[in-house]
């Protein structure tokens, strides 16, 4: 069934903060202090594991309270419980891919060597040799779950502060074209603790980092760092001024309310610039209902490798105008990803706002247990295709977006939009001046599938004088509507298993029994004399 996807819940803006040689330099002290303190909380966290309370929180908080400050001590346990929460995420995410690979090894295995798969399971291996490698897989795949289960029974998790890889890139400085210099300094720069929670009720929403509507910034610093404070009440305050050109208002609006507002300083050590950001929480807001927002109809949207495919439906499920594609390219780095799919998310979003409809329906995807190279074997395209397809945060995106634009996301059952699409709409909708490919058609079958139409067409009606002239049909009804649609091929947008909808047939007519349509075979004959009695 297709339902609304919630709106966001928080707000996120980001500026640039200049600041001089002499402020970088305690910028850097001060985060370097507190994020050592950050990873020696870290270790006792991932210590204590599931034995961890509510007194022991207690307890390291008061220890971090006497070498900085209460209010920092309490932003480091906050931050600390949260990377210690994703860390265990983050760990069941893996223990479900490795059973889903040892599900696939195992399936293959009980299968003869050669045997061709199908389209909904995977066939034997290709050769013996084959047969036997993945046979030592399944043992290393085994292997590596019960130590992850061992793990996440005992509680116990590995995190890096900093990150894994850029602690791994240290050992392979020539291939990452890195010198030891320039890696110590992301090194640095990721592992330093400039993050404070807002609190409601407190002078402008926060009072470990400050800033006030001016935009003037004022830091309170650790205990061990009180002597380099320039300001009253141990407080170093910087003489640049930022300025929030992106939700500008709404941040004065709450700093002007004293309302809780989280800020984070950032060190870019390749630019040797710092950005400050600011956070909050606010209330989504009320969404429309599903029946509400589709009366004016609404724009299915297919997504794909390097296009977004989508098309404008009607409300009773007729594709209105041409069809629209959106590229980006997923290649390259992770910020040129993102910057892709935000370019053309804002391009379907000022487009869907011309068309004056109020809802977008997108797939419901999820390849969390299609990324296992068990599955897909030698595949290695579409393996790395599946892999590096931003499901998760091109949905994210397209929703903190379209919230912006008062628009809502429907998400849809994506079972067989693109092979019931292709069957149904890519040929009829295909003229020699317009080139329908497989992609619109999915868009329109996603579309149809959030008004709550069946993807396939209705037939088209008889010529004149061979039904009743055509008026108890049209080439699109409403799903409700009854009437005869002739000779109608068997309905194939349906799961297996589930009943045919009223109206299919699956065998032809029944033979004529008029004079003109008789069988060769017969002979018409005519009585001679006309009968009286």
């Amino acid at each position: 069934m297709p339902f609304v996807v919630p709106g966001p819940s928080g707000v996120a803006v980001r500026t640039r903060l200049r600041v001089s040689a002499v402020e970088a330099g305690v910028l850097r002290e001060v985060g370097g202090l507190l994020g050592s303190l950050a990873s020696g909380d870290l270790a006792v966290r991932c210590r204590d594991g599931l034995a961890h309370d509510g007194e022991r929180w207690a307890v390291r908080k008061r220890a971090l309270t006497g070498r900085s400050s209460s209010r920092w001590a309490g932003a480091i346990t906050k931050a600390t419980h949260d990377q210690w929460a994703l860390a265990r995420r983050g760990l069941a995410v893996h223990i479900r891919g490795l059973e889903a690979g040892i599900a696939m090894v195992r399936h293959r295995l009980s299968l003869p060597v050669g045997e061709k798969g199908t389209k909904r399971a995977a066939g034997g291996y290709r050769s013996r040799r084959e047969w036997h490698t993945k046979s030592r897989r399944l043992t290393v795949l085994e292997a590596r779950r019960d130590r992850a289960v061992a793990d996440w029974r005992a509680g116990r998790v590995r995190v890096v502060r900093g990150g894994k890889r850029l602690a791994n890139t240290r050992h392979h400085l020539a291939e990452a074209q890195l010198t030891e210099e320039r890696w110590r300094g992301r090194w640095e720069a990721a592992r330093m603790f400039l993050s404070a929670d807002g609190e409601t009720g407190k002078r402008y929403g926060n009072e470990t980092i400050r800033v006030t509507p001016d935009g003037q910034i004022s830091v309170k610093l650790p205990a061990p760092l009180v002597h380099l404070a320039n300001a009253p009440h141990g407080r170093f305050a910087l003489a640049g001024v930022v300025v929030f050109p992106y939700r500008g208002e709404e941040w004065a609006d709450r700093i002007a309310g004293n309302r809780a507002v989280a800020y984070t300083l950032h060190h870019d050590p390749d630019r040797d610039r710092w950005y400050v950001t600011a956070s909050w929480q606010r209330k989504p807001a009320p969404a429309l209902p599903l029946d509400a927002a589709l009366t004016a109809g609404c724009i299915g949207v297919d997504m794909n490798d390097d296009h977004l495919a989508a098309w404008q439906l009607d409300p009773h499920g007729n594709p209105v105008g041409e069809p629209h594609r959106f590229f980006y390219d997923l290649t390259g780095t992770a910020p040129h990803r993102d910057a892709q799919i935000r370019h053309a998310l804002t391009r379907l979003l000022h487009w869907a706002r011309q068309c004056g409809v109020k809802a977008i329906a997108v797939e419901d995807l999820d390849f969390s247990t299609e990324k296992t190279r068990e599955k897909h074997g030698r595949r290695k395209r579409f393996r790395r295709l599946i892999s590096r397809f931003p499901t998760s945060r091109l949905r994210a995106r397209l929703v903190s977006m379209a919230a912006e634009h008062n628009l809502i996301i429907v998400a849809v059952d994506p079972a067989y939009t693109s092979r019931w699409g292709a069957q149904h709409w890519q040929k009829p909708l295909t003229t020699p001046h317009r080139k329908t490919t497989r992609h619109d058609a999915a868009g329109i079958a996603i579309g149809r599938r959030a008004l709550g139409h069946p993807v396939r067409r209705r037939t088209a009606p008889p010529h004149d004088d061979r039904s009743d002239r055509r008026g108890h049909r049209t080439v699109q009804a409403p799903p409700d509507a009854r009437g005869c649609d002739g000779n109608r091929p068997p309905a194939t947008d349906r799961p297996p298993g589930e009943p045919r909808p009223n109206g299919t047939r699956k065998r032809r007519p029944s033979a004529s029994t008029t004079v003109r349509d008789a069988p060769r075979t017969h002979q018409w004959v005519q009585d001679p004399l006309t009968r009286t009695g």
